[in-house]
């Protein structure tokens, strides 16, 4: 009777162990994303006010950010152990289809639409950091296949 009860919980551990792993991820991209977010969308603000058209102020501080966000995100948010240069190539990659979307947003709902780009950039930034978080958890820095064996 007891064997059943064992082999019955460890799919459940295992999920909760995978729960609990992402929630940190989470709470840890979170943090870095909030303070590098807030500090970029103040010197974007600055920028746009006195020097820099929006676009190319964005695409500075979003080379600025990721470059920066690479290492952060490498060892604090994701604990990543694999390959250097595999995680650093698929992350241009990942962000620059994020600096893409993000030009794209600011194009088409500021310049066409003419929306406030100050409004744009502060949602774009929201957008952009969703859709990077799920590309770096599964494509940039992925649970290495000893990771997934030792929790089997």
């Amino acid at each position: 009777m007891d064997m059943g009860g064992a082999a019955s919980a460890s799919p459940c551990c295992t999920v909760t162990d995978d729960h609990e792993k992402t929630l940190g991820q989470v709470l840890r991209y979170g943090l870095v994303g909030v303070v590098s977010n807030l500090i970029g969308y103040a010197a974007y603000l600055l920028l746009t006010a006195f020097v820099l058209p929006p676009k190319l102020a964005m695409t500075l501080l979003y080379a600025v950010g990721a470059a920066v966000g690479f290492f952060g995100n490498r060892h604090f948010t994701f604990r990543h152990r694999g390959s250097v240069s595999r995680a650093a190539i698929a992350y241009v990659i990942v962000h620059g289809i994020g600096w893409a979307l993000n030009f794209l947003l600011l194009y088409t709902f500021s310049d066409r639409l003419g929306y406030p780009h100050q409004l744009i950039q502060a949602v774009a930034v929201l957008l952009v950091a969703a859709y990077v978080f799920v590309s770096m958890r599964r494509f940039v820095f992925p649970v290495q296949q000893e990771e997934k064996g030792s929790r089997e």
